[in-house]
Parts: C-alpha cells; sequence; structure tokens
C-alpha cells in the first residue's frame, strides 16, 4: 500500500464511518415522515440535510480522538476501535484541524440550508456545532458526564428527525418531536452500551458516564427500557402507518436484552454494540415500511 492510501485508509478510519448511520437514520426518519404526511420530496434539501449532519458526526468524531488523546483517556487497555491520535497515526493538531474541517463544511450546508429555514434552522445547526465540539471538548465535556445519553436523545432524535422534518414542510409538528423522542432511545442506548462495555476504563480516566452513577445493573435496566419502549410508544402516535412492520422489531429487541443480561464484559460486548446499532436502524427501516404500506 502506497503512503498517500495509507493515510487516506487512516483518515478514513479516524472518520469513523461505522457511527454514520446513527447520524443519518434519524434524518431519513423527519424526511420519510414528511413524504408520508405530505406526498412531496424535496430532494436537494434531504441531501443537504443528511451531508450536514454526516460531516458534524464526522467533525464530532475526529475532535473526540484529539481530546480524549490529549486528557489522557485513550489508554492501551482501552477496549474500543483504534484511534487516530493514541496510534499515532496524525498527531492531535491534525486531527483537530480534520475536525474543524469538519464541522466548517456543516456549517456551509448548514447555511444553505437556513435559506429555505429560516432562523429555526440556524439556531439548530447552530446547537448541534456546539454540541459537537463541546462533546469531549471545553472546560466540562459532555462526555465525561452522567448527560451523554441525554445529549444523544436531544440531537441523535429530538432534532435530527424535527429538523430534517421542518426543512421538507416547513412546519413545526408535534408528531415529529415525539417521533424523535422515540427514535432517540434507541440511539441512546449505542451510548450506554458504549459506557456499559468501557466502565472500568473511563472511571480510570475521570470519564464518569452514567453508568458509573448507576452501575451495571440498574444500567441493563434502563438499555432494555431503551430498546423496548419505543415499540409500543410509536403505535401511539398519530401516523399514518400499518403497525404490523414494527412487531418485528421485538424480537431483535427481546434478544439483545436477554444477551446484555448474560454477563458478558469487555471486547465481548462489541457484538453487542454493532447489534444495537443494527436495531436503531431497523426500527426505522420498518417504521418506514409501515408508513408506506399505509399509502397517502
Amino acid at each position: 500500500m502506497s503512503g498517500l492510501a495509507r493515510a487516506l485508509s487512516r483518515w478514513v478510519a479516524a472518520a469513523r464511518p461505522r457511527t454514520l448511520p446513527l447520524t443519518v437514520t434519524p434524518v431519513v426518519a423527519g424526511i420519510a415522515l414528511a413524504v408520508a404526511t405530505t406526498g412531496e420530496l424535496h430532494l436537494v434539501t434531504a441531501l443537504a440535510t443528511l451531508l450536514a449532519a454526516a460531516a458534524i458526526q464526522i467533525g464530532t468524531n475526529l475532535h473526540n480522538d484529539a481530546c480524549d488523546f490529549v486528557r489522557g483517556n485513550d489508554t492501551p487497555d482501552r477496549l474500543g476501535p483504534p484511534r487516530a491520535a493514541a496510534q499515532g497515526w496524525f498527531t492531535p493538531t491534525q486531527v483537530k484541524r480534520a475536525a474543524h474541517l469538519a464541522f466548517f463544511t456543516a456549517f456551509v450546508l448548514g447555511a444553505l440550508l437556513c435559506l429555505r429555514g429560516g432562523w429555526p434552522i440556524l439556531l439548530l445547526g447552530l446547537s448541534a456545532l456546539a454540541a459537537g465540539y463541546a462533546y469531549t471538548g471545553g472546560p466540562w465535556p459532555i462526555a465525561y458526564g452522567p448527560f451523554g445519553e441525554v445529549f444523544v436523545l436531544l440531537f441523535f432524535g429530538v432534532a435530527a428527525v424535527a429538523g430534517s422534518h421542518y426543512l421538507q414542510t416547513l412546519d413545526f409538528s408535534p408528531t415529529a418531536l415525539a417521533l424523535g423522542t422515540i427514535l432517540g432511545l434507541p440511539a441512546a442506548a449505542v451510548l450506554l452500551i458504549n459506557n456499559y462495555r468501557d466502565l472500568e476504563t473511563d472511571r480510570r480516566g475521570g470519564r464518569l458516564t452514567l453508568c458509573h452513577y448507576l452501575g451495571r445493573e440498574d444500567a441493563r435496566r434502563l438499555y432494555a427500557f431503551l430498546l423496548l419502549a419505543p415499540l409500543p410508544l410509536l403505535l401511539l402516535l398519530p401516523l399514518p402507518l400499518q403497525p404490523w412492520p414494527l412487531i418485528v422489531a421485538l424480537p431483535f429487541a427481546a434478544w439483545l436484552v436477554a444477551r446484555l443480561n448474560q454477563g458478558a464484559l469487555g471486547t465481548a460486548l462489541n457484538p453487542q454494540l454493532a447489534a444495537t446499532a443494527l436495531y436503531q436502524m431497523a426500527l426505522v427501516a420498518l417504521l418506514m415500511v409501515g408508513l408506506a404500506l399505509h399509502g397517502p
């Protein structure tokens, strides 16, 4: 492999492309809800929304990479995937510059979206950029306290769904807000299981997440709630929806809950983490099938 190809592959790994579905999925849900209720799709707006959301996620990932390394949290006993700064692929300064480039890209796309959505989108976009920076940056990083799951619910659920729906319809929708809250629950479960896996190493690095305060037993109970609660809540929403496709998700959720309760720890939880992210995607996909089957 040439030096250029190696560097490119490392930058791709540093961006953590496997996390992008967590960002893109709720945006797709908001767009799907808009199409189901209005029968219209603003394609350019939809594509710009997806790209802006992905750029914020990539910027957050890169900034997290550099900040965790500088804080000394990326130690050799880290259980997650390799990080660019910790591996010595790039310096923390280089990784931060790449993060700033991603954030700037999101800002430009967001400015274009403001031409359609106006000041609500401006406020939402600036909040998302600030949250991406503050996740591991600044004096009180979100990731180092107990509110990470709340952050995920708000930005990977409520903001992503309601914001993308608003950009399509230019209408504030209580249903979109409620749908975003519901879909934010399995997104929060992804972070919860990540922090559950890293509990001991996080504590040593001064990262006192929600799992630290709950303990493993209560964290497993919360995980079960975050996976199982969306199913009945979705059926209560006033959606043009055929409900039966969502029932398919129930055995998947129950299997994930039962699997976590078997007591796996450390790297043995990596498949659980991947499957939890897949569950969130599956839930949105099944929701879209239910919306499509209902028809106009």
